[in-house]
């Protein structure tokens, strides 16, 4: 039997650590997850209940393509009291999580052969799912020097594009982007007539101040959100993209054909999860607690150059005086004292072999775990 190459893409490794983590766990080891951009805390109680409601009311059966017109209206009215900002509900399409998004965005916008600059480090689906559709990704590098942020100058050097897809805050490095450089891209890619695709899916999850959203500069751009993370509703597997006008029927025609609708019962609950501000803000305040108690720990532990974490919940640090193989580093950090944690190989095909990416989703008790196992490792 013939096997297309478009499976032939690289694994997400967070997800192979994830894999080798749970074998431990069942054979009897002990395991700290740090691997996988996860919060350990479930949906929040008002996302519960709702689905508790719809189960016994709604007979859960295909929905819109673009989603259950109250739940784009609720993600409207979030826009409006969250950044202040009017977003026509027709404008949004709620997606099966972010990655329905990518997908869709990536066949709405880009034909194969095309070209689209990418930021990296970076979230190692863009770039694998990017090459299963024959579009050509172009590594636009982000180094410790800037912060790990991009400017519109590295953009006007890279050459030709079709489009631009940048994060902010970013996996792995947490860093965000301010208004001027988001300014920045938006002038490239307008006066490129190119496309800009913004994933602001850890937006909520910021230490020191708000992200910004893209929106606020143009209604040109492509922005991606999920429920995955500042909701805390990984495996509802939620999404939502905002999109041009123009983009609204070829985006709805994809998504009618992929994936009929994102899943009803998810729908239904998410629109009562802008109602448990307390509870989440909850969540946000352990990361921050679990950040400043690793950024205290990790340097005596021998990661001393970190990334500058502005949001998510990620440290990104340069390993480089430790190993020249993230993989197999991850591997004995893993074999050797049961904290899982993913190589910067994911994240980045040049560099990525000196760094790690640690997750701070977790309980601060496991934190202060991992990060003692791991000052007693590196002794």
């Amino acid at each position: 039997m013939k096997i297309a190459k478009r499976g032939g893409i690289d694994p997400f490794i967070a997800m192979e650590v994830m894999k080798a983590a749970n074998e431990r766990q069942a054979a009897g080891g002990d395991v700290i997850h740090m691997e996988v951009g996860q919060p350990s805390t479930g949906a929040p109680r008002t996302v519960r209940e709702a689905a508790m409601r719809a189960l016994g009311s709604d007979r859960l059966g295909y929905t819109e393509a673009l989603g259950i017109p109250p739940l784009r209206a609720a993600i409207a009215k979030h826009y409006r009291d969250y950044y202040g900002l009017a977003v026509a509900p027709e404008r949004i399409v709620v997606t099966t999580g972010s990655s329905g998004a990518f997908l869709l965005a990536f066949l709405a916008v880009f034909d194969h052969g095309d070209r689209i600059g990418v930021a990296e480090p970076g979230y190692p689906a863009y770039r694998n799912i990017l090459t299963a559709l024959g579009i050509e990704m172009i590594p636009l590098p982000s180094r410790a020097e800037s912060g790990f942020r991009l400017d519109a100058s590295q953009l006007r050097r890279a050459g030709a594009m079709d489009g631009i897809l940048v994060a902010t805050p970013a996996n792995p490095t947490g860093t965000m982007l301010d208004l001027a450089r988001l300014q920045g891209l938006v002038d490239v890619a307008e006066e490129r007539n190119i496309a800009l695709i913004v994933d602001e899916i850890y937006h909520g999850i910021t230490y020191g101040g708000r992200a910004q959203s893209v929106l606020a500069l143009t209604d040109k751009a492509i922005v991606i959100n999920s429920f995955s993370k500042y909701f805390s509703m990984t495996g509802w597997r939620l999404g939502w993209m905002v999109l041009p006008e123009a983009l609204i029927r070829p985006v709805e025609c994809l998504a009618q054909n992929l994936f009929i609708s994102p899943p009803s019962l998810s729908q239904w609950a998410a629109i009562a999860a802008f109602d448990a501000h307390d509870e989440l803000e909850a969540n946000v305040a352990r990361y921050a607690a679990n950040r400043a108690l690793l950024l205290e720990e990790l340097p005596g532990a021998g990661f001393d150059r970190l990334a500058p974490v502005d949001g998510a919940f990620y440290i990104y640090a340069d390993v480089s005086r430790l190993t020249n193989d993230s993989v197999a580093f991850s591997r004995r950090m893993l074999k050797e004292i049961g904290v899982a944690a993913t190589p910067g190989l994911d994240f980045d095909r040049a560099e990525g072999r000196h760094f790690m990416r640690f997750s701070f989703a977790g309980s601060t008790q496991e934190m202060r775990e991992a990060a003692r196992r791991l000052r007693d490792w590196r002794k």
